[in-house]
């Protein structure tokens, strides 16, 4: 009875309580799907505010109150099994006893400390309603293992720290970005962004702050996430590789060079295992990778990859190099920013360079080119000559080279190229 007082208590202090303060965020998720919605991805990123955003919405369309109910099960008042899930149904009912629960919200926040909380969650779906949120940690469960246990049934949104747009906005920024002063305000806060990046809880935090919490996220994520999950024992060995792979951000991937290094520092660690810790980062999203351009599936399955780290705050504050080299945190920003709005990203690699293959159906369909600067005429040839030579290898008849403040327009081999600040692009170019 105790345990059902509790679970009462919680879902009457949601009804009663007012729902935080919630920026405005690019993700739509929608409200009427008939799956389960399931949000993944980096911790703290801000899984919890897009429930909230959602619930706003919902009572924007004149949902009552009343029919949504929201559950953290980190609350450490509560302490449930999967036999006792139906509690909440139950506790809701006492409460509204003549609402219909097939009109019911159910929106469930880490939901993984519930061992065994698929069972109820199908049932709920499969019987009773349609509408259910959840989001989980990755030190328990994985996003593409909370999709393998609804089997089908779900529909998964993944979640990043804030885009430049977002970030823009909650600063300050004026999306009206023609007139003089708004464009040198863009510069500023984008420079801000290069360096500190998105997370939503370092906004407004000062550097020493701000790169306490995110070694924080870090140690979090290798020691919780890695460690802890997978019962890893060279701890040593798994946060120097973590570190080694986000100070190597923007750049080719080569386990077998990073194996060599530790050979030669005196680290006793297979190739196998590292393929194996790098499958581990991947999945708790503390880099990304991008594969090499191809049109054979094989071919491209084996190439090599590029990786960036989620994002470039957390670079800044982890790696003292990666803090200085403005172009590969530049390159690291575009394949983030692209990746939030859902491109499908490659990159070109056959005697010249292109960072972005952006593919639509397979059909490669855009090409961009980064550079922090191109006022060197040397640097400017080379950017150009890895464009036009991807463009007219894949038949494209324009390109993109983003630079930090840099703009122009020009025809090169019947290839038309819009250079164009980074601030410029992702304010008023990407996503339209």
């Amino acid at each position: 009875m105790i345990r059902k007082e509790i679970v009462t208590t919680i879902i009457a202090d949601f009804q009663e309580k007012s729902l935080p303060e919630i920026w405005e965020r690019n993700l739509e998720i929608p409200t009427n799907t008939g799956k389960i919605i399931t949000l993944s991805g980096v911790r703290r990123s801000g899984k919890t505010y897009h429930l909230f955003k959602v619930i706003q919405e919902l009572l924007r369309k004149k949902i009552p109150i009343s029919r949504i109910i929201y559950i953290n099960f980190e609350d450490e008042r509560l302490d449930l099994d999967a036999t006792e899930m139906d509690l909440i149904l139950q506790s809701y009912q006492e409460i509204f006893p003549e609402q219909d629960l097939s009109q019911v919200y159910f929106f469930f926040d880490e939901i993984q400390e519930v061992s065994g909380w698929e069972k109820f969650v199908i049932r709920l779906y499969n019987n009773i309603s349609k509408n259910i949120y959840i989001t989980g940690s990755n030190s328990k469960m994985l996003s593409h293992e909370i999709a393998t246990a609804l089997r089908g049934r779900t529909i998964t949104y993944e979640v990043f720290p804030l885009s430049f747009k977002e970030y823009y906005q909650i600063k300050g920024g004026s999306l009206s970005i023609r007139t003089s002063k708004n464009r040198v305000k863009a510069l500023s806060i984008f420079n801000k962004f290069l360096k500190n990046g998105g997370f939503p809880e370092t906004v407004f935090q000062n550097s020493d702050i701000r790169h306490k919490i995110l070694q924080e996220y870090f140690n979090t994520m290798v020691l919780r996430d890695i460690v802890e999950r997978y019962h890893i024992t060279s701890v040593r060995v798994l946060k120097h590789f973590c570190k080694r792979l986000i100070g190597n951000s923007a750049n080719e991937l080569s386990i077998n060079k990073i194996f060599n290094e530790f050979k030669t520092l005196g680290y006793k660690v297979g190739k196998d295992t590292l393929y194996q810790y790098l499958d581990y980062v991947e999945s708790v999203y503390l880099i990304r990778t991008i594969e090499k351009h191809t049109h054979s599936t094989i071919k491209s399955e084996m190439a090599q990859k590029k990786m960036y780290v989620i994002d470039p705050g957390m670079g800044t504050s982890l790696d003292y190099k990666l803090s200085f080299d403005k172009g590969k945190l530049l390159e690291t920003v575009i394949a983030l920013e692209l990746e939030k709005y859902e491109q499908d990203l490659a990159y070109h690699s056959n005697g010249s360079e292109c960072d972005f293959v952006i593919r639509k159906n397979g059909q490669v369909i855009n090409l961009i080119q980064v550079a922090y600067s191109i006022e060197e005429s040397s640097t400017k040839e080379r950017e150009i000559r890895g464009l036009v030579n991807a463009a007219q290898k894949y038949g494209i008849k324009s390109g993109i080279i983003v630079t930090l403040n840099e703009k122009e327009e020009l025809v090169i081999d019947g290839v038309k190229i819009l250079i164009i600040p980074a601030w410029e692009y992702l304010l008023a170019y990407l996503g339209k």
